[in-house]
């Protein structure tokens, strides 16, 4: 079966050269490629594990190749396949697993390690990290690489000027601190986007809240979105409407000029939500003195904490190369796999590692305490915590791209006043389920692994 087209890779013209394929000429190594979907920084530090594994051994030779942003990667990859052009491994962002899964175009995880000769431990791989990845029976198809979660950033000297010694634990003491700081002149205390990841996602998942039906799609591909019937979630995004209307919150977009991690390292707004991904570029943009620090997100009170889930990627080998590129790919995931590797991996981003081992490498390294890293320590308490459940393995739910494009659109709508936040909230559902009814009439008769 090919990669069936969906809305999201509809149109997609194939202006791409042909992945390098069997041996070079002259070359004692087998060549492959990767290809992955991050930029600036973030791209240069894929480049260096490349460097780093083709430093490491004389066998193989990775190209790593970024084509944008993730859901460029994914529709330049699909492009490539049915051009028979596609490279060896594809990074492909969270929500894009399911449109993988079911493609059936890859080369299962367990399958392509075990084929290579490659022992691994599969349950050395941080559990919250890899539901994403797994069937039901709990098999990984991928390999997670990139991985995150949902903190708050909290500029600590802003909060103690109006009395805030530690960054707030509850979303009511959030409201309160945020009016603190606008009455002593601050013109942006909270900075918010229309990114659906933090606020509404790990929103749900920490609070235990069902977006979907089914386990949020894990139990099949008739889910359907109820969010908008979940009271918490009216309430939550009603909230930040109004703390915006009340001056306690700006909106920064990378389309404004200013996305909120900028707006945050340059101390124009004191609070942001994003990824622990983010730690490194805050760190190396920040305006000079900055006293800042990661924090778990708050909870409204009388809701008990559960996990946030993974964000990021993961690394699917596909099928149709040439055999020798396989175990190229192989000896790849067993490298970036590596305790050393993982330590590496996240000392020049903000990304968590992604096994115990790595985990446990990090702390008796005292990773976490050095003064670059303090509050970084936060994303595996949150990814960790004891308290889980099928609701925050993650979302797997089919046109996941279309979805949060929608729900910028209804945010944005809300917040310059062209319909309420109810209004947006009841649109999201009923256009979200639209999406999620043409993803099940694309893979009609196909069932979830």
């Amino acid at each position: 079966m090919k990669f069936r087209m969906t809305a999201m890779a509809a149109g997609v013209a194939l202006a791409l050269g042909a992945a390098p394929g069997a041996q070079a000429q002259g070359s004692q190594r087998q060549d492959f490629t990767m290809w992955y979907g991050l930029t600036g920084q973030l791209s240069e530090a894929v480049q260096q594990v490349c460097k780093r594994f083709n430093d490491s051994q004389d066998q193989y030779r990775i190209t790593c190749t970024s084509q944008g942003e993730y859901d460029k990667n994914l529709q330049n990859t699909i492009a490539a396949f049915r051009a028979g052009q596609q490279p060896t491994i594809t990074q492909v962002y969270d929500i894009g697993t399911l449109d993988l899964m079911l493609s059936g175009q890859y080369v299962p995880a367990r399958e392509l390690m075990q084929g290579q000769g490659h022992q691994i431990d599969w349950n050395n791989y941080i559990k919250p990290i890899a539901n994403y990845y797994a069937t039901s029976k709990g098999e990984m198809l991928s390999f997670p690489f990139n991985s995150s979660t949902a903190v708050m950033y909290w500029n600590r000297a802003e909060g103690k000027k109006v009395g805030q010694e530690t960054p707030p634990a509850t979303w009511e003491e959030l409201h309160a601190a945020l009016g603190k700081m606008k009455a002593a002149g601050k013109s942006c205390p909270l900075a918010l986007d229309f990114d659906s990841w933090v606020v509404f996602e790990q929103f749900a998942s920490a609070h235990n809240i069902p977006v979907a039906s089914k386990d949020n799609g894990y139990g099949g591909l008739d889910a359907e979105y109820v969010f908008a019937q979940q009271p918490l979630m009216r309430q939550h995004l009603n909230n930040l409407h109004n703390w915006y209307k009340e001056g306690l919150a700006g909106i920064r977009t990378r389309e404004g000029g200013q996305n909120v991690v900028a707006a945050f390292a340059s101390g124009d707004c004191a609070v942001a939500f994003a990824s622990i991904a983010n730690h490194q570029t805050i760190m190396r943009s920040q305006t000079e003195g900055l006293d800042w620090t990661p924090a778990l997100i708050p909870m409204y009170e009388g809701h008990q904490r559960f996990n946030t889930r993974v964000g990021g990627a993961s690394l699917w080998a596909l099928k149709g190369r040439p055999e020798a590129e396989y175990k190229g790919a192989a000896a790849f995931f067993a490298f970036i796999a590596q305790p050393e590797s993982e330590v590496f991996w996240s000392t020049i981003t903000g990304y968590v590692p992604v096994t115990r081992a790595g985990y446990d490498r990090m702390v008796q390294e005292g990773f976490f305490k050095k003064p670059e890293n303090v509050g970084r320590e936060v994303a595996m308490e949150s990814l960790l915590l004891e308290n889980q459940s099928p609701l925050t393995s993650g979302l797997r739910l089919g046109n996941g791209t279309q979805f949060r494009a929608l729900y910028a659109n209804e945010m944005q709508a809300a917040f310059s006043g062209q319909k309420t936040m109810d209004q947006a909230i009841d649109a999201m559902q009923t256009q979200g389920n639209q999406f999620l009814r043409r993803f099940q009439q694309t893979y009609r008769g196909k069932t979830l692994p």
